[in-house]
């Protein structure tokens, strides 16, 4: 029985019918469960002596905009005692609260703020769901696959009002078009020559 088979048993046998699905992605154990049983169920995690997940590293989103549960939040655990990591994922439907987890991991309020800010991931139960990268009076959320690469605000020092402030996004170009060439693939006139091409060998057609 190799390593990851033996956690996934593990984490099958503590979680029983919660662990609705199990992924091996790179060498690491994925594991699904229902989003309103997320707290007890990394409470599971952390204190089955056979898991032992004593950290959460980290509490990420991923956006699939094409999905009825938009979202998946992505609990990142580590055991200090196997030296194992485990994924916890739950898919969330978008505006729909999860249930905070800062009662089993206290790192998780700083966490669950992040994916609030980057994704719109309500969480309820976490008592200072605040911005936690962006500025307060920043609109939208940019780690979602829908938002402006360009935003929808700048912001700028007025000299005038001694104060940072709030503009909308002023484009210089109306329409940008991105071929993804570099300059030496997008050159289209050849009788036009860089600094640079003298030194190259000329091909006979």
């Amino acid at each position: 029985m190799t390593e990851m088979s033996s956690l996934e048993t593990e984490v099958r046998r503590a979680l029983g019918g919660d662990a609705l699905n199990t992924e091996d992605c790179r060498g690491e154990l994925s594991v699904y469960v229902p989003v309103n049983r997320i707290a007890d169920c990394l409470k599971i995690l952390r204190d089955d002596s056979a898991i032992a997940m004593q950290q959460l590293l980290d509490i990420c989103g991923v956006d699939y905009p094409d999905r009825a549960a938009r979202f998946d939040v992505v609990y990142h655990l580590l055991s200090l005692t196997t030296n194992q990591r485990l994924r916890v994922k739950v898919a969330v439907v978008e505006n729909v609260p999860v249930p905070t987890v800062i009662g089993v991991y206290s790192t998780a309020g700083w966490f669950e703020r992040e994916c609030w800010d980057m994704y719109g991931v309500p969480f309820s139960g976490n008592p200072d769901l605040r911005r936690i990268l962006t500025d307060y009076g920043f609109e939208g959320h940019p780690l979602r696959k829908d938002f402006p690469l360009t935003g929808y605000v700048e912001v700028r020092y007025d000299d005038e009002k001694k104060r940072v402030v709030y503009e909308p996004v002023k484009l210089t170009q109306d329409f940008r078009n991105f071929d993804f060439l570099s300059p030496w693939e997008g050159m289209t006139n050849v009788n036009m020559r860089l600094p640079g091409d003298e030194k190259a060998k000329e091909v006979k057609q």
